[in-house]
């Protein structure tokens, strides 16, 4: 547990964000978090800010021009615009998008002003999809590709990503796999969207690919097998999570088979490899994690260990 405060980021426009009738990514997620950390009391223990819009020039570190043009200017008035087949844009979706990248840039100063030891960001519409050229998989601009951007902007020299959302972050390892202050460590089921195939010549991706069915044994295998050597051999300044809780076994968008407890676990290791490591400093943004009531005792679960609830 951290000597200092732990903060939670949100902003009323993520939940503004919707997509078709039915669609898994849906407001109602951030609602079933927010109710369970208050009813836990977890919220007792952590202090809340709104999520800033993010800045051009923040985007623009991790996203080409025309990108971030492109969201901004894809405004309907009424309806929606399709991006691709699952993803799609409300009158609300841009400026959910703005909010959800400007909470890792309002986390990363609150870590490096030593404000705050952990902050977890409850924000929509996810991110680790968008490559540096391109909306998908339900995400726009990589919320936490910014955050490990603005921390190496503020004078950190290497910063490890752990991504254990069921799917992989391919546009995470897209805008950063020939950066060398960038360590990706990732867990996520395969085969499975997006079907990444791994890349040999990117020294700083650590994958752990999963199969189908596998489930506590075989994630906790993964993490102190493969990421915890990585990590000690990387020597990290700051820990920043995609944290997708999609892998867990009520999830109905995958097949693998972890439990709250496996959550519980890995908060828990990140956390006492941070503060051994990294003064502490762990941001974790949202990322899947399709069935509500699983994915708000998830977000309790990994977050207690950093807060000492």
């Amino acid at each position: 547990m951290s000597a200092l405060p732990s903060y939670w980021i949100s902003h009323s426009s993520c939940r503004l964000h919707r997509m078709e009738p039915g669609h898994p990514e849906c407001p109602e997620r951030l609602a079933a978090v927010e109710d369970r950390v208050m009813a836990s009391g977890l919220d007792l223990f952590l202090h809340r800010l709104d999520a800033p819009a993010a800045t051009a020039d923040a985007l623009l570190r991790v996203h080409g021009a025309e990108h971030v043009e492109s969201v901004l200017r894809t405004r309907p008035t009424e309806g929606l615009v399709h991006i691709d087949p699952d993803t799609s844009m409300n009158p609300h979706t841009a400026d959910a998008a703005l909010h959800a990248a400007g909470a890792g840039v309002l986390a990363v100063d609150l870590l490096m002003s030593r404000r705050a030891g952990f902050v977890f960001c409850n924000v929509r519409p996810p991110g680790h999809h968008a490559e540096r050229n391109r909306a998908m998989g339900f995400c726009f601009f990589n919320n936490i590709a910014v955050a490990a951007a603005e921390a190496l902007s503020r004078g950190l020299s290497r910063v490890a990503i752990l991504d254990f959302d069921v799917h992989y972050g391919n546009g995470t390892a897209d805008i950063f796999r020939n950066e060398p202050r960038v360590l990706m460590c990732s867990t996520y089921q395969h085969p499975l969207y997006p079907y990444w195939a791994g890349d040999g010549d990117a020294p700083g991706l650590i994958d752990a690919p999963l199969s189908e069915g596998a489930g506590s044994d075989e994630y906790r295998d993964a993490v102190t097998q493969h990421w915890l050597p990585a990590l000690d051999e990387f020597a990290p300044e700051m820990l920043l999570v995609s944290a997708g809780f999609d892998a867990h076994l009520r999830d109905p968008l995958a097949g693998l088979r972890l439990t709250d407890d496996d959550y519980y676990w890995t908060g828990q290791q990140l956390r006492d490899f941070a503060a051994q490591r990294c003064s502490g400093r762990v941001l974790a943004m949202l990322e899947g994690g399709y069935d509500p009531h699983a994915l708000s005792r998830c977000v309790e679960a990994f977050v207690r260990p950093f807060v000492g609830a």
